[in-house]
């Protein structure tokens, strides 16, 4: 079992920063962070928040830290489950850590990039506005469900498929929620968003897969 061969000590701590991250967020940007909370079934927050939007933002930042660690916690559950139990290794998880904070930071850069390149700088920044604030919104979401498949459920493959299952399901109504705010934009380029989504979407995700593939194989 999972929880007989891999300390939880070093989970208590990750997990007590993204507890601490989101306790800050909570009291410095309390009205923006109820807003948060219900962004899932309210656009209040999308239209709200997009307007004022800074490169570096406090409450985006605290989230996205959350997210990171929250995102590697649950990787490496699924890596104990999927491919071998193992001792929990520090600079391991750093890398971890690292590596899954390097791909969404360059990822948004790029995106920005092509936004500049194709003069569509105020369309890109709305979407990513959505897009970032729903994977924010994944990683408060897998805070909870991390303690419990660290202290109280074993992580067995139902339970992490089900898990998946629900960060689909919020990142698909994110993605709903741009294209029908954008969309007079999105179908008159739709060859171009059609590109856009295989090259930045699909195609890093499926590359990440194939690698999970050989390394397990």
């Amino acid at each position: 079992m999972l929880r007989e061969i891999v300390s939880n000590e070093w989970f208590t701590i990750f997990i007590l920063v993204g507890l601490v991250l989101i306790t800050l967020s909570k009291f410095l940007f309390a009205r923006r962070f109820d807003d948060f909370l219900a962004v899932v079934g309210n656009s209040r927050y999308l239209k709200i928040y997009a307007r004022d939007q800074k490169f570096i933002d406090g409450f985006d930042m605290f989230m996205f830290f959350n997210l990171i660690i929250s995102v590697s916690i649950f990787s490496f559950l699924v890596y104990s489950q999927f491919v071998s139990a193992a001792e929990f290794d520090l600079s391991q998880f750093f890398k971890l850590l690292f590596g899954i904070g390097a791909i969404v930071l360059i990822k948004v850069l790029l995106e920005r990039l092509i936004g500049s390149l194709f003069e569509i700088d105020t369309l890109i920044d709305s979407y990513l506005f959505q897009k970032t604030t729903y994977k924010n919104y994944t990683g408060f979401v897998l805070l909870p469900i991390n303690i419990l498949l660290v202290y109280a459920l074993t992580p067995s493959k139902g339970i992490i498929y089900a898990v998946f299952g629900l960060i689909v399901l919020i990142n698909l109504i994110g993605f709903i929620t741009s294209f029908k705010n954008h969309q007079k934009t999105l179908l008159n380029n739709f060859f171009y968003f059609i590109l856009y989504l295989c090259a930045l979407e699909i195609g890093p995700y499926l590359i990440l897969y194939k690698l999970f593939l050989d390394y397990t194989a």
